[in-house]
């Protein structure tokens, strides 16, 4: 029997390819509900989308094909190189460059801003996600979506948790463990560790990453919403992505996608 390589502890992040695939499955779903938001909520036309954090681009590329133009930025370099070769290989026009969510600044407003799947959570402090609100509200043209999903944490929330998920693609496959290793209410941090396990004919990879994400509840990340006034919330949603199907937002809500808008100037 074939002993199973130790996890390397590295960045996931380094490794977009990968990392991209275990989340394929997503991808659709929030494409489509970002066509959708815009036709209910927006107050102009679609043409320019922006998404900080944007890992290795899935979901960068899928809009570029529906005809969108798109820019993205991360601060991992590996992810940004990823992303370049996705979009020229398939003859996709669009801009990626490294930056920080929390400082920067572009050429000419989008239509709309996209951040998903909890990469505004690795903002660890008030003023790091106080920053990157108020410039993805510079950044938008009045009238353009804040599209924004991440976990919220319920006033009953087991700090205890684990989830594993698999996909596959060709002759890979990804398995993704996400563990809660540390979880602190008053600190308003918990740490996660992640072990990502790639099969490909004969590679066997094992990496591991442990990451800090910030804390809120309901009523926390309203307190920050209300800092910055440019951004009014239209509407909230759950991870499946269905427009016809608002949810409320109470404190058992946890799957949390908002729907902020850019209020006139």
């Amino acid at each position: 029997m074939t002993t199973p390589p130790s996890p390397s502890a590295v960045d996931c992040y380094d490794y977009p390819q990968y990392w991209d695939l275990a989340f394929r499955d997503e991808t659709l779903f929030e494409a489509d509900f970002v066509e959708s938001a815009f036709e209910k909520y927006a107050r102009l036309p679609l043409r320019t989308i922006l998404e900080p954090g944007c890992g290795g681009g899935r979901l960068m590329v899928e809009l570029a094909k529906r005809g969108y133009q798109v820019s993205g930025f991360d601060l991992s370099e590996p992810s940004v190189r990823y992303v370049q070769q996705r979009l020229r290989r398939r003859s996709l026009p669009g801009e990626v460059f490294v930056g920080d969510m929390t400082d920067f600044t572009l050429a000419k407003p989008v239509d709309c801003v996209v951040n998903f799947v909890n990469t505004f959570r690795h903002l660890t402090t008030e003023e790091a996600a106080l920053a990157h609100l108020q410039h993805v509200a510079a950044a938008l043209r009045s009238g353009g979506l804040f599209l924004l999903g991440f976990h919220l944490i319920p006033l009953d929330a087991d700090p205890e948790c684990t989830e594993r998920s698999t996909a596959r693609h060709g002759q890979t496959k990804v398995t993704l463990t996400l563990r809660v290793v540390d979880f602190n209410r008053r600190r308003r941090l918990e740490r996660i560790r992640f072990n990502l396990r790639v099969k490909s004919g004969q590679r066997d990879l094992k990496l591991q990453s442990e990451y800090d994400y910030r804390l809120y509840t309901r009523k926390q990340f309203l307190q920050l919403l209300a800092k910055v006034p440019q951004l009014e919330l239209c509407g909230t949603f759950d991870f499946n992505y269905d427009i016809d199907e608002p949810v409320p937002l109470d404190d058992e809500l946890s799957d949390a996608v908002f729907v902020l808008r850019k209020r006139d100037e």
